[in-house]
């Protein structure tokens, strides 16, 4: 039960009694017409902007218009109150038995309550897609959690998805990795090395290559490079990409897909066609491929700036901000080429929304590839990339040291064995992608007010603590959900602290939907942080003012009527969590 559609179609529906009875003229726009909660909660429990909004396009004052909607809303019985404020923003107060029919729908629904159906097709989101030469790190976590609380948000709200996973396995990166690994085979095999600058000095590695010296003994050092290069390099591939997966499935995270780079080209033995030669052949046939010059950039000349002609993508017909090139001077694909080719196979799969999760450096590659998405799909697809910025590691206060295991930084799987999956995932949502994350080790594991993902998993604890409560002080009652939502009497529920957690309880479904549209997980945390609030708020009051205790011996009632409160509440903090992905206890320890 979404009370703010409910309510926006009531809105809508006085609006067009208005326009029979001459009000207001025919053909206005209503799409910018919502019903949201009031700034200030004293003002009410919904705010419409139908007035402001329709006042020009209709040629009348916003606050007259404001008092003729408002007279028109206030015959409704479940409206108690109507009134105009400012401009022209209507507020609106509710019957109290509008917020006990969102009771009694959370406690019907269970965790289902607020989950929707949001229009729109399948979406494809690629996330993570850390390239396969070294453990993944704390940074490439965010993306990964933010990524994975994306898809659980969007599928909540109801739309299809596909989650993904792109392997760099093309390229010189994926080179560096198997000369690497066989410095590591040779060593595993005795020798003495030395890791010269440019390989990965990693011990991640050895691992890998005392794998290879169990399954080829010494057979490869007799072979000459082009011959045991593509046998390491996919060894080496596959025993990173199991590492990841790994520790993706330590924070709970899993892929639909996982597809390989080199496949796009028919490599990695894949017999399929050649994916860039198709995109190419297609862009072409539409008029999109030429041959030309670009500007040198702005600044100063990178090294590898050549001025000659080339085989160009009329990107900028499609907003971006200059043309791009195609093929390399050897006649090799660009790596915008393989990744247009990429996002037109997502396309071709069924996807007509696409959601890239990147790393805050990838900030110049959001207009090209939103240019080329609208190429390839002729305006039929849209992409969203969502970059996350950088996570700074600290330890009370102080940065925290690289691994020795990675050499270069500190590992995921250090992290989520240290502070745990919930932990992770929670604080990576506590804040939106775009802004730089402070994650300190030991502030994330307090138990304490100050430590969100603690608070929010002690209020639903809390819901099951007030149940043992309950059944200890009231023995032979029923408080399953489906016995409080037949006899619970919910008027009895009129405390400030009771009305206020109601409210959270209504604003669930709105912020589920509009966190999906928006594509920001972190309004759920946000939400979540909140809601836990108003629990443990009003269960301290209960400890001053008796008559205010959730689980009452001498108020069977009022007791009934409160744990149906707590229980809609708890169904709500769970389904929350469970978008978050992060775990809903029934008691703290």
């Amino acid at each position: 039960m979404n009370i703010f559609a409910l309510f926006e179609t009531r809105v809508r529906e006085a609006l067009e009694s208005l326009t029979r009875s001459g009000g207001l003229p025919e053909g206005l726009d209503l799409s910018r017409v919502v019903v949201e909660p009031p700034r200030d909660p004293s003002h009410g429990d919904l705010a419409t902007n139908a007035a402001l909004v329709l006042a020009k396009e209709a040629k009348q004052n916003p606050k007259a218009l404001g008092e003729a909607l408002a007279e028109a809303l206030r015959s409704d019985p479940r409206i108690v109150e109507a009134s105009v404020a400012g401009p022209g923003f209507i507020n609106l107060r509710l019957a109290p038995e509008v917020f006990h029919e969102v009771i009694r729908a959370a406690l019907r629904e269970g965790e289902d309550f607020g989950r929707g159906h949001m229009p729109g097709g399948p979406v494809n989101i690629e996330y993570v897609s850390a390239n396969p030469t070294g453990p993944m790190h704390v940074g490439h976590g965010r993306g990964a959690v933010f990524g994975d609380a994306l898809a659980n948000l969007l599928a909540a709200a109801g739309r299809p998805v596909t989650r993904e996973y792109y392997i760099n396995d093309a390229g010189a990166q994926v080179d560096v990795l198997a000369r690497s690994a066989f410095l590591r085979y040779r060593e595993a095999l005795g020798e003495t090395i030395t890791i010269p600058e440019g390989l990965y000095p990693g011990d991640y590695l050895k691992p890998v290559g005392e794998k290879l010296a169990q399954t080829h003994g010494r057979a490869l050092l007799d072979r000459p490079e082009h011959e045991w290069l593509p046998l390491v390099r996919r060894f080496a591939i596959d025993a990173m990409m199991d590492t990841i997966r790994a520790d993706l499935a330590a924070i709970g995270i899993r892929h639909d897909v996982f597809f390989s780079e080199a496949t796009l080209q028919g490599g990695n033995g894949d017999q399929g066609s050649n994916r860039v030669a198709e995109l190419l052949e297609a862009l072409r046939e539409k008029g999109l491929v030429y041959e030309g010059r670009l500007p040198p950039p702005k600044g100063q000349l990178p090294e590898d700036w050549e001025d000659r002609e080339q085989t160009l993508f009329r990107s900028t017909q499609f907003g971006d901000d200059v043309d791009r090139p195609l093929l390399k001077s050897d006649g090799s694909y660009t790596y915008f080429a393989s990744d247009i080719a990429y996002h037109r196979d997502k396309w071709l799969r069924g996807a007509n929304e696409l959601i890239d999760v990147l790393g805050a450096d990838h900030g110049g590659y959001v207009k090209r590839m939103q240019a080329a998405v609208k190429a390839v799909s002729d305006g039929e697809a849209r992409l969203d990339v969502k970059l996350c910025q950088l996570v700074r590691l600290l330890r009370a206060g102080e940065p925290v040291k690289m691994s020795k295991r990675a050499g270069e930084f500190v590992t995921l799987r250090d992290v989520i064995d240290e502070v745990g999956r919930d932990a992770i995932r929670f604080m990576m949502l506590y804040r939106k992608n775009d802004a730089t994350l402070d994650f300190d080790l030991a502030k994330v594991v307090e138990q304490s007010k100050d430590n969100p993902v603690f608070y929010v998993q002690y209020g639903h604890a809390r819901r099951f603590s007030v149940l043992r409560q309950a059944r200890e002080a009231l023995p032979g009652e029923d408080f399953s959900r489906e016995a409080l939502l037949a006899d619970a009497d919910l008027a009895l529920l009129t405390d400030p602290g009771e009305i206020e957690m109601m409210r959270l309880i209504a604003q669930y479904p709105r912020v589920l939907e509009s966190a999906a549209s928006a594509h920001e997980p972190h309004r759920i945390a946000f939400y979540l942080y909140e809601t836990a609030s108003s629990l443990h708020s009003f269960w301290n009051k209960g400890k001053d003012l008796p008559q205010l205790r959730i689980v009452n011996p001498t108020d069977r009632k009022s007791s009934r009527a409160r744990l149906a409160l707590v229980e809609a509440l708890g169904g709500v903090l769970a389904s929350g969590l469970a978008v978050l992905g992060v775990s809903a206890p029934d008691e703290m320890r």
